[in-house]
């Protein structure tokens, strides 16, 4: 306790972040996640905020497979993978999402920030090249970050950007290329186009990679991800994801592609041998939700038919929206501190969600960002529309 200007210089920063009105505060939830919250003061709430995209994370089917799994292999492992902390549900968790995908093996994760940050460093150095969009989440930066490999950037979405550090990358002699990018942008509800993506790989001799944590479960015709959507499924070279959105709600990651690739992450990705195993419920219950979601895509149309009305009203009401189909609706406010009044408004009204702002987004372009979800009903979604009126009303926002 020596340096106190340490502690007091933190202290002037969080001092400084409640002033500009850029603050993150944690609302507190005293229920089980769902279409409706009760809040730690006890009010009923409209959750509009969670990745709960299928709406499985307090669905009783998961839990009752969580309940299962819990009974039959206990709480943890208190181990690694390669020690004494592979049971036959991870093996059998690794193989589902094998055959759910398309590919050949995957490897679990205790999160998709894990994968992501150890994806890189035990497959390419300083002879290769990654080419990352800019928007990529910070995960894939992280991980991008601890590897060697010469690093080039393209504007988000951006094909000829793309092809321009493709070119460079060729040029520089470059062994090995990876375009790395998210299938799905959080941010943003931004769908990467993989159809292109993967003719300029081809056109290249670059390998591919996406993040799935915003698609896996329901972008596809019958929720496989995006490669499903844009028809190039076994034409990816790497796939990364999560069990903590749409594929349950608890936490978990995993990266799936050719065994090879997934042998050398068993043997030299940091993240998967110096971490515990998954939780063997989560992984029980992850087994559940694949079965479940493989047999119907009722969750899945529901969840777009939300997200179609919702997309519809928000804009009539006279909100603007960044345009698209996914169920990431940002809502645009554009000034960091009306997007944080606007979401402690909505928190009064009755609906949960959050404002966000730069470093988080491009700075300007600070907004509220609505996910929607197959739990959401129709009288729900009304309700929320009603406040979003109320409260954009109120700050002034909108105006017709």
């Amino acid at each position: 306790m020596s340096d106190q200007a340490f502690y007091s210089a933190l202290q002037t920063k969080l001092d400084t972040l409640q002033t500009e009105g850029l603050f993150k505060p944690e609302r507190v939830i005293a229920s089980r996640q769902g279409a409706e919250v009760v809040a730690a003061d006890g009010r009923t709430l409209i959750n509009m905020c969670a990745n709960n995209y299928l709406g499985l994370s307090g669905d009783p089917e998961t839990q009752k497979a969580a309940a299962a799994a819990l009974e039959k292999y206990g709480y943890g492992l208190s181990s690694v993978r390669f020690i004494c902390g592979t049971q036959t549900v991870h093996k059998e968790l690794e193989q589902k999402l094998s055959e759910f995908l398309g590919t050949e093996d995957t490897i679990l994760y205790a999160a998709a920030f894990d994968a992501n940050g150890g994806v890189f460093e035990p497959l390419f150095d300083e002879n290769d090249a990654i080419i990352s969009d800019a928007l990529n989440h910070a995960s894939i930066i992280d991980g991008i970050r601890l590897c060697k490999a010469a690093r080039y950037r393209y504007a988000n979405n951006d094909m000829a950007d793309l092809e321009k550090q493709l070119i460079a990358a060729t040029d520089a002699g470059k062994r090995h290329k990876i375009i790395v990018t998210d299938g799905a942008f959080s941010m943003d509800g931004t769908i990467a186009q993989l159809d292109k993506i993967v003719e300029l790989a081809e056109k290249y001799g670059a390998l591919t990679m996406i993040d799935e944590s915003h698609a896996s479960g329901f972008m596809g015709k019958t929720g496989r991800g995006t490669h499903e959507h844009f028809n190039v499924m076994g034409k990816i070279d790497i796939i990364t994801g999560t069990l903590g959105k749409a594929l349950g709600g608890a936490m978990g990651g995993f990266t799936s592609g050719r065994k090879e690739v997934i042998e050398t992450l068993r043997q030299k990705s940091r993240p998967y041998l110096f971490s515990n195993s998954l939780a063997p419920m989560i992984a029980g219950a992850s087994l559940a939700v694949l079965d479940r979601i493989s047999k119907s895509t009722e969750l899945r149309d529901r969840l777009h038919e939300n997200t179609a009305y919702f997309r519809k009203e928000i804009e009539r009401i006279g909100f603007t929206i960044k345009p698209g189909t996914h169920p990431v609706v940002p809502v645009m406010l554009f000034d960091a501190p009306v997007a944080q009044k606007f979401a402690a408004r909505m928190f009064e009204l009755g609906v949960l969600l959050s404002g966000f702002f730069y470093p988080v987004v491009p700075m300007g372009q600070a907004r509220v960002r609505v996910q929607l979800s197959a739990a959401h009903t129709r009288e729900q979604l009304d309700t929320v529309l009603k406040a979003f009126e109320q409260a954009g009303r109120e700050l002034g926002i909108i105006k017709n």
